[in-house]
């Protein structure tokens, strides 16, 4: 038994772990009453429902969900699905997202407004419901989207586009791109010049307004956005959020390690522009290698932790064993449900706790290293990069 053992209570850490945590990158919940179905469609990546004769609550995120969950809603631990669902009904959603989004331990919460916008609370009625303070994150390729809807023409896009994400990042915290989902990591990351943009979007709006789809995928495009979004970040000292890793099906995953994005990662460096890697599961240690070389990047394990959910604690062993603890960053990346930023909170409290409580048990760091890391990772990290108010 070592010296740390000895002198340490197995709960040494347990008013550390219990801090508010920054929740610096998350999404909106949802409003809708939802029956079995919908509840399930919000806790899965795929665009599909379940294979026939199973259920998304078969998986680990379904059982942390029903294990821990369910307390909340006044249900014994691990009731049946269906019980849980018509128990959520019954409470009612606004009830239902006030008990989770209060219980989460939030100090506030940087919430993305690109994503399926009209469907979940924004970032008022997120603030109202966890009663906490929430700051909006600007998604780039959501903003050129609206764009191209109204634009008119190649021509007149890029000013169209440069005038309106500054004008949505004027009060954001900062901004986000998807290029991993749109064209992956592995493109040209040089700026494009203003022809090439002005060529790319006539051909993307011709074809658009043809199918009345509008989505953004064109690479040149993407990477306008990209420098585009620098720009501004460095104007307006804010970071870049970067998806990683680990989403929808629509994601290439081989082709979103994030060590292929080292070159605009290097350019933003020269620019002071902190990049934070979001999710980057399977990428976690590539993520904190990146840490460690760039002085910019910081890097989450985000979603993954709720849908390892029992493995969680080892994933973020793994973000942590030569990452800087400088870097990381708490965030849930909670979409549509509740239950995953109570969920999200929840398992990174148990899981650093566990890896923390290791290093002492094999005296590695002192109470007092162990208390410093839990301290930035949950807030000191966020508050050191994004302007948020006291």
């Amino acid at each position: 038994m070592t010296h740390t053992e000895d002198a340490l209570p197995s709960d040494a850490l347990a008013g550390s772990i219990a801090t508010p945590l920054i929740d610096h990158h998350c999404h909106g919940v949802s409003a809708a009453e939802l029956d079995f179905a919908g509840f399930q469609a919000l806790f899965s990546e795929s665009y599909r429902p379940p294979a026939p004769g199973t259920t998304e609550f078969q998986k680990p995120l379904g059982l942390a969900i029903r294990r821990f969950c369910a307390p909340l809603l006044d249900l014994e631990p691990s009731c049946p699905a269906e019980a849980y669902v018509e128990r959520r009904l019954a409470l009612g959603a606004a009830e239902v997202n006030q008990r989770f989004l209060r219980a989460s331990g939030l100090e506030s919460l940087l919430v993305d407004t690109g994503l399926r916008s009209s469907e979940i609370l924004d970032v008022a009625g997120m603030a109202a419901s966890s009663g906490r303070p929430a700051y909006e994150v600007v998604r780039i390729e959501a903003v050129a989207e609206e764009v191209a809807q109204t634009c008119g023409s190649g021509a007149a896009f890029p000013q169209a586009f440069a005038d309106r994400l500054a004008e949505r990042a004027a009060n954001a915290v900062g901004l986000k791109t998807i290029v991993a989902y749109r064209c992956t990591f592995k493109i040209d990351q040089t700026a494009p010049s203003e022809a090439e943009v002005v060529a790319a979007a006539d051909r993307w709006l011709v074809a658009a307004s043809f199918a009345n789809k509008w989505r953004l995928e064109d690479p040149t495009i993407v990477r306008h956005g990209l420098w585009l979004g620098g720009e501004i970040c460095r104007q307006r000292k804010v970071p870049m959020q970067v998806h990683v890793g680990f989403g929808d099906p629509d994601v290439y995953m081989h082709a979103c390690d994030p060590t292929h994005f080292t070159d605009f990662i290097a350019a933003m460096e020269k620019w002071e522009v902190p990049i934070t890697l979001l999710h980057n599961y399977p990428f976690q240690r590539e993520a904190a290698w990146l840490s460690e070389v760039f002085q910019n990047v910081y890097y989450d394990v985000g979603v993954i932790l709720n849908y390892a959910a029992p493995m969680s604690r080892d994933i973020l062993g793994e973000a942590l064993e030569m990452g800087k603890f400088s870097k990381f960053l708490y965030s849930s990346d909670a979409f549509g449900l509740s239950e995953l930023y109570y969920l999200g909170a929840l398992l990174f409290r148990r899981g650093l706790k566990q890896v923390m409580d290791r290093w002492l048990a094999e005296d590695f760091c002192s109470l007092k290293d162990a208390e410093e890391l839990i301290r930035l990772v949950a807030y000191e990290n966020a508050r050191r990069i994004y302007p948020l108010n006291p």
